[in-house]
């Protein structure tokens, strides 16, 4: 490889073992891309090569190991060559510094156009070896602890790179360039040793020099980041960076890819390394936890290394989520690139619900030992949202059914109107709300905090029990209830205001749907469907986003789940105008 140009050539191994006997291995390759020759177990093989899947007829009984060698060249896509893709391989001068550089981002359909591989979430490799061979003016950057440095004598270097933990197809990476080097170490408590972070930076006179304070605070972030979520997963090789010239950042695992240095981008894409790669998402239908923990790592490095800033942070998070009235966290085309990586959705309204589910939690200790323990459970390999909700529902005791329902499956936000009466020192208080996709969620029944002002300035902060979009509460003993009541004055849920005022409450007629009842749930052979108003329609999608059941439903009728597999599932409901979201499971 150079830093001028995406042609590659050269060979790529990958070792497995047959659990069972296999007749044909299948992978992709780009098909642009030339296949000189595939060895398997030191034996060269036929194979086809059509429409970028490659196969190739083996013959390897049960539990025998194999290495599949191929041999290939060529040059990967572009975005000309390849609309649905074209960022596998990439090459381009930075427009701030002049530097010329080739680079790699997989993320999330792309790793075959530059290799070939399997492009399976669930299907970690539990290691992986890169070598790349470039000018030796240049430096190559990649996964893990660099082994070795070859001066091979005609010009050109091979950089070997080792990583030792399970990866994820898309987090393997390569940058070129003529790069300097800059090396500093983070120091966690309780770490057996310091944290090696190492920088491929763009070899100019004045990159690093105006990069260097915003580089060096990534131990700060690696330091934080440890406390609140547990040792920093690559701790016995590296976190570091590449420069490229690209927009923002990519958490490529220990060598994150960025384009400039600024404290949220680098804390996001520092925060990934637990979150995305250490646990990646089984399906990209539940990217949120991938990239809804990532930005919430943006608001909690300014919580707590510079406090006041993430008041601000969570304000303009809100106001993009609110920009628009629909849309769900958890992502039904999981094939649609641009609705996966929704910044007003994936990103913002996922890390606006994760501190939601902190303010219900109430508890910063048990909040941030349930984030361990799931990272615990899940470690080097992939969950998804529901795995993330039964076990923090199990760490903290908190039924989190209806929460995952309107805040992750289900659209919108609500819009929260306070009307009260004073009766001496007693009041009388009706919480009423509506929500911006009131046909697909009419409720949101998370608590909420309403601060009361009070003579000499004594404000009082209660929260209440959300349970329908009209709620009563009587406060003995609050006293004087002055003109002035704040509703979620700390911003924990995303809402909007409505009107605060002393006026009698007005009633509100929810459909009946609303009260749209499935039990059993967990349920084996058949979910029955209780209260609905007239005849409608239903569709059963998979996790990953995959329609596996839809047809017709008749009021107080059951649907029959014979033939659909164990596990977990979204339910949609149409009625009308209407449409019901549950998460459902099947045992």
């Amino acid at each position: 490889m150079t830093n001028t140009s995406t042609a590659l050539a050269g060979y790529a191994d990958m070792q497995g073992k047959a659990v069972i006997s296999i007749d044909t291995l299948v992978y992709e390759l780009f098909s642009t891309l030339t296949i000189d020759s595939i060895v398997v177990n030191g034996i060269s093989l036929p194979f086809t090569h059509q429409n970028s899947v490659v196969q190739v007829s083996v013959n390897l009984p049960s539990e025998s190991s194999f290495i599949v060698r191929t041999y290939y060249h060529g040059t990967p896509p572009d975005a000309q060559t390849n609309p649905l893709g074209g960022a596998g391989m990439s090459y381009d001068t930075s427009p701030s510094w002049g530097n010329e550089v080739v680079w790699s981002l997989s993320q999330p359909f792309s790793a075959y156009e530059w290799w070939p591989c399997k492009q399976s979430l669930t299907d970690k490799a539990d290691s992986c070896s890169v070598q790349i061979t470039v000018p030796s003016s240049c430096k190559a950057g990649s996964n893990g602890l660099l082994q070795n440095t070859v001066d091979l004598g005609n010009g050109t270097t091979r950089y070997e790179w080792k990583h030792r933990h399970p990866i994820d197809y898309y987090l393997i990476s390569v940058a070129v360039a003529e790069y300097v080097e800059y090396t500093i170490f983070a120091n966690p408590t309780n770490a057996p040793a310091p944290i090696l972070i190492q920088n491929f930076i763009y070899n100019n006179p004045q990159t690093l020099p105006n990069f260097q304070a915003d580089i060096n605070e990534t131990a700060d972030f690696i330091e934080l980041f440890y406390a609140l979520f547990g040792p920093y997963p690559f701790e016995d090789e590296k976190y570091g960076h590449c420069m490229a010239p690209i927009s923002g950042g990519m958490e490529h695992q220990t060598m994150t890819t960025q384009g400039f240095f600024e404290r949220s981008l680098t804390a996001h894409e520092l925060g990934h390394q637990w979150w995305g790669d250490h646990v990646t998402c089984a399906s990209w239908s539940d990217i949120w936890l991938n990239e809804g923990f990532a930005s919430y790592c943006e608001y909690l490095m300014l919580e707590n290394l510079y406090p006041g800033d993430e008041i601000t942070k969570m304000a303009d998070v809100h106001d993009n989520v609110k920009s628009q009235p629909g849309g769900s966290v958890w992502v039904i085309d999981s094939l649609n690139e641009g609705r996966i990586f929704s910044g007003r959705l994936s990103y913002d309204k996922g890390s606006a619900i994760i501190h939601t589910l902190r303010f219900l939690t109430n508890n910063d200790s048990l909040f941030f030992f349930s984030l361990r323990h799931f990272l615990q459970l899940y470690a080097s390999s992939t969950a998804n949202g529901i795995d993330f909700r039964n076990d923090f529902s199990a760490q903290t005791g908190i039924d989190l059914t209806s929460f995952f329902d309107q805040w992750y499956f289900g659209e919108g936000y609500p819009t929260y109107s306070v009307e009260w009466e004073q009766s001496g020192n007693n009041a009388k208080v009706i919480i009423n709300h509506s929500t911006s996709r009131p046909s697909i969620t009419p409720t949101f029944t998370n608590p909420l905090a309403l601060t009361f002002a009070r003579p000499s300035n004594t404000d009082t902060t209660i929260r209440f029990d959300i349970t329908s979009n009209s709620d009563t509460f009587l406060l003995s003993g609050i006293g004087t209830i002055n003109n002035s009541i704040s509703i979620d004055p700390s911003n924990w849920i995303i809402n909007g205001v409505g009107t605060i005022s002393m006026l009698a409450p007005s009633k509100v007629n929810l459909p009946k749907e609303t009260d749209l009842v499935l039990f059993p749930n967990p349920c084996q052979d058949r979910l029955m469907i209780k209260n609905l108003s007239q005849n409608g329609r239903f569709e059963l999608y998979e996790m990953t986003g995959k329609k596996v059941k839809s047809g017709s439903i008749d009021k107080d009728q059951y649907i029959s789940l014979e033939e659909v597999n164990p596990g977990n599932y979204l339910l949609r409901v149409f009625v009308g105008d209407r449409e019901i979201r549950k998460a459902i499971t099947k045992k």
